[in-house]
Order: C-alpha cells, then structure tokens, then sequence
C-alpha cells in the first residue's frame, strides 16, 4: 500500500490527508523521502552539463518535494498535538535531518557549482530575484561549512547533529513539565475570581481528568490567575511553578542542555571564522552586528526601567496598604497592576473579557484582511489533526489564494506559546502552488471561548504572519512568504496588531457574548487609553530577556548560563518585582533551536519599523487607506526574501525608521 503520506493527496487543495495518516507511517516515509532527496542532490551534483542556473539552483529549489510533504505534516503534529509516540520519533528524526542537510551543504561538487555560478554571476542573465536566489544559496552554503576540510568539516557535521538533538531535548523537557504541573484548587480557592478565569480553570481540570478547577501552566490561565486570585500564597505556589519550568531537576532539567548548546554555537561559529556566535548570526540580519543590538535595547532600556520602578513603588504602597509588609514580589505584581488599572482607567478585564469573543475577533481579523487586501474567508469541512482545528479557503476576486488553518486552545499535547507556519509555501516553480498556513495559540479553552485583550492581540498577531504567508509573490519557495531576515520577519505580524485597536473595528467586533450589544464607547475608548498601561513592566520583562540573549552569544560561552544571566540582570538593575519573559531554562525561542538565538531582539527591531509603518497608514486616509494597503501588499506582503529588507521597507516608506516612534507607541517618549 502507498504510504499516506506520500501519495498524490486528492483533498480539497491538496492538504494533508490526516484523517489517513497514522503516526506509524511517518519513519517509512521519511526513509524513502530522504533517499529520493539525497538521490536528487547527489544528480546535481555529478551533471556532466557545465553549471547554470537551470541545472544547478533551480534544480535545488524543485529538490525534495516528498521530503517537505513528510516533515511539514510530522512538524505540524508534533508542535500542536505531541504523542509520546511523535516525541520518540522527534527525537529520532532530529539527528538525521542534521546530518542529511549537513552532507548536502559538505558536498564538495554541488557546492563548486553554486560557487561557480556565483564567480560568474554578472554573465548570467539573471532576474532580480534569479540573482538573490543565487546569492542566498551560495550565501548558505558557505555559511553551513560547505569551504570546510579534514577534522573542521568532520567537526561541524558532529556539532550540527548534537546541536538537533539538545534542541529537541529542551523542547520537549519544557513541554514534560508544562503538561505534567498542575494546582487543583477547592471551590473556596475559587473566591474572587472572575467568572472566565473559573470556566477556564474548570475546562483545564476536564482536560487533565481532574473532577475540580485546576491550574496549569499555560499562559493564558496562569496570567489571569495571577492578575486575579486575591490568594497571595496560591499565586506564590503558581508562579514558583512557572518560573521553574525546566529547572527543576531530574530528567527534565534544560540548565545543562543549555550550557552545551552555547558551548556548540560558539565552537560553531568560529569553524567559520567568526569571534563569536553573535557576529555570525547577526551578519545577515538588518542588526548586522552586536553592538547595534545592545544600542537600541538600551536606548529602551533606560525609560522602562524607570517607569517601572516608579509602577512598582506605587504597587508596592497598594500592598502594604492592604497589611502585607515587605517587598513586592513577582506574584504580587501582576494582582496590584491589575487592581491599579481598575481604579486609574476604571477597567476591568472580567467586564472587559465578554466583549472579546474568540469567534468575532477572528471574524475582525478576517474583516480587516478583506478590507486592505481584498481576501474572503470560506469555511472549509476538511479533516484536520485535531477536532479544534478550523480551516478556510482564502480568496481574492474569487481565486483561491491559500488555505488557512487556525488551532487556538491550549491543551496539554501542545507545546506553549503561538506561532505560524506553513505547511505549504507560496512558490510558482517548478510549479505553481498555493500556501496552506496554520495558526496555532494556547487560548483558554471555555464554552463560549473569551479572549484577553492580550489574548486579541496575539490573535492578530499570527495572522500578521499567516498574511506574510498568504500574499507571498514570488518564483522560488526558498524566497517565499517569511523567508527573510529573523528582524524583519515580526513587522508584518506586528504592524498588524494596530487594526485592533482601530476604533470601528471594535466597535464592529467586539460585541457582548450574551447581549450581542457592541462595546460601550466609554469602555472602548477606556481599553484603547490603557492600551500602554503597565508598559514599564512589559518592556522590561522582555528587554531583559533579549539583553541576556545576546550577552550569552556575544563573547566567550558560558559554563553557567544561570550564573550569567544572574549577572546580566544584576549589571542592569532588573527590578526585584519583575521576572525575565522568558528565564534561561525555558527560552524555547533560543534553545528549541537557532531561530531566535542572538535574535530575540527581532520583536524590539520589527516594533521600530511597524510603529513607523502604521503612522504611514495614520498620516494618510486613516487605517484602511487603499493607498497605502496596496503599497504594504506590493513592497513587503508579496516580496517575501526577495530582496534586502532595508529596500523593502524603503519602498513602502520612502525612508527607514528611527526609534521614536517606538518609544512613543509604548508610552515611554520623555
């Protein structure tokens, strides 16, 4: 029998057939995807044709067509609706998918082509996008060891194989202890809590086989919980947990895992030449180096931690007037900000949280989609790899662009946070084919699902990206959608965030769960005025994250890399009230692998870009200006890798951007 997997997939648009796939077929079909793969490389690189870019990098691009079928359904699974079986293989696969691209990148006759075209390449012919097709390629391998010899090719090879394998360990040790962590509370634990936190909480007992409310470690119950429980010794317990996550001994622990990832990248990066792994990986990016990271985290720096410390004094004096001495700690901060925000802004996020429903803020996405870009959203009945998955046939003049896919409740299969991907990328070579994109959020899930506001923004957020995917323009898949550089890749989803607060768009879509009535305007002008509260506390949480990320790739690896971030936060005077985003043990986005590492900042750096770009929306027609919608869609949307960033933005702005608009869109301009 063919293997699922593998066969030609006769679903509506072609997307993964789920409902005939098992997890026993995923190793077969890797095995024979890799051998085609590695067959398909090994031709190019023994044609006895002399080089072109026909024969050589095209012939890459179209290489390796099952291989993307396998792992974009197996990656697909195993982030969103992990198995014990899907861990195994995960753990499996990673260190054969190391070495398979890390032959590829060593093989010296394939990598002489590419170094021959690009030696030729002004006799080429080339397009534009031919030419930084040619550029990246050759750009990759050399950056991946391809001009390696002897014990240093051996060597990287080695170091990428491992590097694979922790990445996946962290992975998965982080998700162990977020599934297996849980606080049963009584009904009396329960009082003083709003009616969502309550349903969630009862939802997440349900999930676990629990017969009462539980807390868990998902973050859209354990925030709230945090805002909410007037118990200062259950948000200690909570939080403690929390913080811990993949630190707490035994077989679990990432702090080692850790240690050996910096060590690698480091040992890595000077392989290539390079002083340290921060100046080989910020060398692509628009940052291009170190010191201009640090420069603008700390531009920001600075006014966060002073508005912070000043919230903190005022949050301090709130509980101590309520008896409790002594400092404020980490799980006091978010219970007295929220108390504060009630009485300054007269907001409150349980009266706030009907408004915000899951299916009308998906809606409001969708709405404002179709108003910039022209798209239309249908349903689609299709199996999917989850019950809670939902799926859409996108449009535009009624073509049919892309499938999406959204997958919005936490549940304990699935690892933390929300991301983006696509199971199929936007390319017209050596075929046309369309981009199927997924969503996938770790909402509270409850009967009606109701969303934070920080829960909306983040819906929007992802979309920001699925929009990068779904618009994508371009010949090659290798330059398609968000294929560019990890500090430009967040403007899109970013800069997409600000339709949430456009005034009509609420007062369209954010509708009452039981009265349908729209929200009040006071309420609504109350949300979109609080929009920068506590902005202190939030910065700082997340610069210190990023700071603590580049200090540990920019210089010698630590031994101890809890012992450096002790430092590092100590250097900058990290509050005592405020804990790291994401601390050391559980900083999925640098450890699970190389993506964000050095590059957390990418947030900070895109925020610098998409404040400039919605102001351009603002100094126009306002937030649906037709003009500036189909110049976002023509210059960055549709452009994918393209071409440099620098030029991308340009051609949408007329210039780049400096740091102010940032600074005034959080609130902390002098």
């Amino acid at each position: 029998m063919t293997n699922p997997i593998l066969s030609d997939w006769t679903t509506p648009f072609e997307i993964a057939p789920f409902d005939r796939i098992s997890d026993e077929d995923f190793a077969p079909a890797l095995d024979q995807a890799l051998a085609e793969h590695d067959a398909e490389i090994k031709a190019i690189a023994a044609n006895p044709q002399a080089p072109s870019f026909v024969n050589t990098i095209e012939a890459l691009e179209g290489a390796g067509r099952d291989l993307d079928k396998v792992l974009s359904v197996f990656f697909t699974v195993a982030g969103a609706d992990s198995t014990p079986r899907r861990e195994e293989l995960q753990r499996a696969f990673s260190p054969r998918l190391a070495q398979h691209w890390s032959e590829i990148s060593a093989n010296k006759a394939l990598f002489a082509r590419v170094a021959e075209l690009w030696a030729r390449r002004d006799e080429l012919g080339l397009t534009p996008e031919q030419a930084r097709v040619l550029m990246l390629t050759h750009r990759g391998f050399v950056r991946s060891g391809a001009a390696l010899e002897g014990a240093a090719e051996t060597r990287m090879k080695e170091i990428k194989a491992r590097l694979a394998t922790l990445g996946t360990e962290f992975t998965q040790n982080l998700l162990a202890d977020e599934r297996d962590w849980k606080m049963e509370l009584t009904e009396e634990d329960l009082e003083g809590l709003p009616g969502f936190v309550v349903d969630a909480a009862r939802a997440a007992g349900a999930e676990k086989g629990v017969t009462g409310p539980v807390i868990t470690l998902s973050r859209s119950l354990i925030v709230p919980f945090l805002q909410f429980s007037p118990r200062r010794d259950l948000r200690e317990t909570a939080y403690r947990a929390w913080a811990a996550r993949g630190a707490n001994g035994g077989k679990t622990d990432n702090r080692g895992i850790a240690a050996e990832i910096l060590k690698l990248r480091e040992e890595r990066a000077q392989l290539l030449g390079y002083e340290n792994f921060a100046a080989y990986k910020l060398e692509t990016e628009m940052a291009k180096t170190p010191e201009t990271v640090k420069g603008l985290l700390m531009q920001v720096w600075g006014p966060a931690r002073a508005r912070a410390e000043a919230d903190g004094e005022i949050l301090t004096g709130m509980m101590h007037a309520d008896g409790i001495n002594g400092d404020l700690e980490p799980w006091d901060w978010r219970y007295y900000a929220e108390k504060r925000r009630k009485a300054e802004y007269d907001l409150d996020e349980a009266e706030l949280k009907p408004y915000l429903q899951l299916d009308r803020m998906r809606e409001a996405a969708f709405a404002c989609a179709s108003r910039l870009f022209g798209l239309e959203f249908e349903p689609l009945d299709v199996p999917l790899y989850h019950p809670d998955c939902l799926a859409w046939n996108v449009t535009r003049n009624g073509q049919h662009l892309a499938v999406f896919i959204g997958d919005y409740f936490a549940r304990g299969s699935k690892r933390s946070g929300a991301w983006c991907s696509a199971m199929r990328s936007q390319a017209k070579y050596p075929e046309v084919q369309t981009p199927v994109v997924i969503n996938v959020c770790n909402f509270a899930k409850s009967t009606p699902a109701l969303l934070s506001y920080d829960d909306a923004r983040t819906l929007f957020h992802e979309f920001g990206h699925a929009l990068h995917q779904m618009l994508s323009n371009v010949t090659y898949e290798s330059i398609s959608g968000t294929s560019v550089a990890r500090d430009f890749v967040e403007l899109p989803s970013q800069l997409y965030e600000h339709w949430l607060e456009v005034p009509e768009v609420l007062s369209e879509f954010a509708t009452h769960v039981e009265t349908g009535a729209p929200m009040p305007e006071a309420m609504r002008d109350k949300v979109l005025k609080a929009a920068t509260y506590d902005m202190g506390f939030q910065t700082v949480e997340y610069v210190a994250s990023a700071l603590v990320d580049l200090a540990f790739h920019d210089g010698p690896a630590p031994s101890d890399p809890m012992a450096k971030q002790a430092e590092v936060l100590a250097d900058l005077g990290m509050p005592h009230a405020i804990g790291m985003r994401h601390a050391t043990p559980q900083f999925a986005h640098v450890f699970s692998g190389d993506g964000y590492s050095s590059g957390y900042y990418s947030y900070m750096w895109s925020e610098v870009m998409d404040a400039d770009a919605f102001a351009a929306f603002e100094e126009a027609g306002g937030a649906f200006d037709p003009e500036r919608a189909r110049a976002l869609a023509e210059n960055i949307l549709s452009k994918g890798g393209s071409d440099e960033p620098e030029a991308l933005y340009t051609a949408f702005r007329g210039r780049l951007p400096g740091v102010e608009a940032l600074l005034k869109g959080r609130g902390l301009a002098a």
